[in-house]
């Protein structure tokens, strides 16, 4: 079954280091599998919606997703963003 990485960005703090962030995570991320589904700025929000960056991304299992994440290339992503970001992540299963 399908899961969805989701990512919001709460705040950020270093611009440069979320681009630096994002030049190896998106590799990292397609290389393991994963579809880049939404990426950019709501045009609409409701219901206490927040007007944050969110990032989706489907996988073809929870535990693709989970691996992604913890491969070394992904991990060198992160030590790039380094704090320059808030953000809030999850892993959902498809319905």
């Amino acid at each position: 079954m399908s899961a969805y990485w989701i990512t919001t960005y709460k705040a950020v703090h270093d611009p440069d280091k979320v681009a630096a962030y994002a030049a190896i995570a998106g590799p990292a991320l397609t290389a393991a599998g994963g579809t880049f589904l939404v990426r950019g700025m709501p045009e609409a929000t409701f219901e206490k919606g927040e007007t944050t960056r969110t990032v989706v991304i489907e996988f073809p299992s929870v535990e693709a997703a989970v691996a992604a994440h913890d491969s070394e290339a992904y991990q060198e992503a992160l030590r790039a963003l380094d704090g320059g970001a808030d953000r809030d992540m999850r892993v959902v299963p498809g319905a």
